[in-house]
């Protein structure tokens, strides 16, 4: 276990097993404990990386300028990491895919599970959620916006992994009680896809929202290099809801050679 210094914000990072780099980037409802299923399955396999973004599990409060990509490629550049795979959950999937747009001799491949994506027109369910927890941030309550995106996000999963993201976001919210202002590292991410030829796989619980299901449909048919695949029983965190269906999604992907 490390900590990098990522400008005045200090940046938890832990890294385990050996064989080639694979580097975890957690949802935004959630902290690097998302992936306790993966890193304790994947050490055998694979060199793992996994941290915390400013405002989020154990890294320090965020302070400007943010921009959680360059945060992840300067944790890269410190461990000696060349290149690696990104596996990136839900806005860590936006973080990984920014990365990759920006700095694609750094990423050998690409795994995007339930990513959001600039410029996506919302549906009503979606500005709803927005909308609630919002209401509940300007009134101070960190409790009931947890409790919003619990329901929103994993509503249906098990009482174990709502009881954990719980935990997870809510220390997120009282870390992030300034407001955040953070940037991407590609200036116009949507035009960049269709040049990006990266090896990626774009995953979906088979139950998320509809919003990201078109999302990843769109990155699919977008990247020249991509293909979907759909994890059965799964919500929007499909690597902790179903871990197993998961892993033999992606696992496959991931050794392929060239990975």
């Amino acid at each position: 276990m490390t900590t990098h210094d990522s400008g005045s914000s200090p940046l938890h990072v832990d890294r385990a097993g050996r064989g080639p780099d694979v580097v975890l980037i957690h949802a935004g409802i959630a902290d690097s404990r998302m992936w306790e299923p993966q890193w304790a399955a994947w050490q055998a396999r694979f060199t793992l990386t996994r941290l915390d973004l400013r405002g989020f599990g154990r890294s320090g409060r965020p302070s400007a300028p943010l921009c959680h990509a360059r945060d992840v490629l300067s944790a890269l550049q410190e461990a000696r990491i060349d290149d690696a795979v990104l596996v990136g959950a839900s806005f860590g999937g936006l973080v990984a895919l920014d990365l990759a747009a920006a700095r694609p001799e750094r990423v050998a491949r690409l795994v995007l599970a339930d990513p959001p994506l600039p410029g996506h027109p919302w549906s009503e369910e979606m500005r709803g959620f927005f909308a609630a927890e919002e209401a509940a941030l300007e009134a101070g309550d960190l409790e009931a916006a947890t409790d919003v995106n619990v329901e929103f996000w994993v509503g249906s999963a098990s009482q174990t992994i709502r009881e954990a993201i719980r935990a997870q976001q809510l220390n997120a919210f009282r870390l992030q009680t300034d407001e955040m202002d953070d940037s991407l590292l590609t200036g116009d991410l949507r035009a960049a896809l269709a040049g990006l030829g990266v090896p990626t796989l774009v995953v979906t619980g088979e139950h998320d929202k509809a919003d990201f299901q078109a999302i990843a449909d769109e990155l699919g048919s977008t990247l020249p290099n991509a293909r979907r695949a759909i994890v059965p029983g799964a919500g929007h965190l499909p690597s902790l809801e179903q871990p197993a269906a998961f892993d033999a999604a992606v696992l496959p992907f991931l050794e392929e050679d060239g990975s």
